[in-house]
């Protein structure tokens, strides 16, 4: 039975079909002394400068690998923990602090982590990003409790720590928070050539292009042969006063046009709880981005997050193949993830 981290680690990758290369071994190397530090008790810890290091923070370009081995490290951890995604988080700060408002001379910041400290000691956010100015304004001062809570914090990302919100509203009041987390993480980036996601071995067969009879006859079989058996349901999701309705829903199988989840006012809580009722989504007509449809855009990019990070496997149609998309200039690097994901939710398993 392997001990160190390291053998795991390429048990998990051989066992896998994983190619191991030394720049993921140098990650897990790191994270050894990481959990060395956060998780194995030790008067030599308690009196160390890295002690203060509760975070983890691994950046890199898309399909490298950085969620792989967080994955890894975080099926490996035995304390009460949980996985999820930024935005979600954060919608469950702000739900935690409408509910508080009214309890005056408390500060919901101390009562939101205290309550997060009863019920985990690790926080893992995958593909962690700051696009938000109230939350942007709120980091500092949330992460800072936090880590003063002893709660430990591990991240991936494709932009180091000094770049985070890089260009954002305000981006004055959100370097308290820049600080923070470099004095409080061990910041490590993984750089690898090749997106593995994009590999022969992974290529995708559920991206139709282009748009035409031909495409939409395939994606029409498609459809019927998902859902054969399947009743057609009315589904109504009621999120926070608001209607929305999934016009073609067949017991968890979701089908939309691109219009229907990205030129209406929707935002991660929507999607979240179209996830939770979806065990597959089509989504149709995905269009070419530009400077003139950013916004929907950018709500394709969120979509995106939430679908890949609940691993939902998704079917699409567009006009072009996938890396012929273009962008909008303010979303280009952003894109980069989402092209990449689409590789892999619409491959085959």
């Amino acid at each position: 039975m392997p001990k160190s981290l390291e053998e795991k680690f390429k048990l998990y990758c051989n066992s896998n079909n994983l190619e191991v290369n030394h720049n993921q071994l140098l990650v897990i190397k790191n994270l050894k002394n990481y959990h060395k530090k956060n998780f194995q008790a030790s008067i030599f810890n308690f009196f160390s400068k890295e002690n203060s290091k509760k975070s983890f923070y691994l950046y890199g370009d898309v399909g490298v690998g950085k969620t792989m081995i967080l994955d890894f490290f975080f099926n490996q951890i035995k304390e009460k923990k949980i996985r999820m995604h930024f935005n979600e988080f954060m919608l469950n700060f702000h739900d935690f602090v409408h509910e508080k408002k009214n309890k005056k001379g408390q500060n919901v910041i101390n009562l939101f982590v205290k309550d997060l400290k009863s019920k985990v000691s690790l926080l893992y956010f995958d593909e962690f990003q700051v696009t938000n100015i109230v939350d942007a304004m709120i980091l500092g001062k949330l992460f800072d409790e936090i880590f003063k809570e002893n709660i430990k914090i591990i991240l991936t990302s494709n932009t180091k720590i000094s770049e985070l919100y890089k260009d954002g509203l305000q981006r004055d009041q959100f370097k308290p928070f820049i600080k923070i987390m470099e004095e409080r993480s061990f910041e490590h980036e993984l750089k690898i050539e090749d997106d593995y996601r994009k590999s022969k071995e992974n290529q995708k067969q559920r991206y139709f292009f282009p748009l035409n009879q031909e495409t939409n006859f395939r994606i029409n079989k498609f459809f019927r042969t998902i859902t054969k058996n399947k009743k057609k349901l009315t589904k109504i999701l009621n999120i926070k006063g608001r209607d929305f309705e999934i016009k073609n829903y067949y017991e968890g199988i979701s089908r939309f046009d691109f219009k229907d989840l990205c030129d209406q006012n929707l935002g991660a809580e929507d999607y979240l709880e179209i996830i939770k009722v979806s065990n597959f989504i089509i989504i149709e007509n995905i269009p070419q981005f530009n400077d003139d449809n950013s916004n929907q855009q950018y709500r394709f990019i969120t979509l995106l997050d939430v679908i890949y990070n609940k691993n939902i496997p998704i079917a699409v149609t567009a006009n072009q193949n996938l890396d012929q998309f273009t962008s909008s200039h303010s979303l280009e690097n952003q894109f980069k993830r989402t092209i990449s994901r689409l590789y892999e939710l619409t491959s085959a398993k």
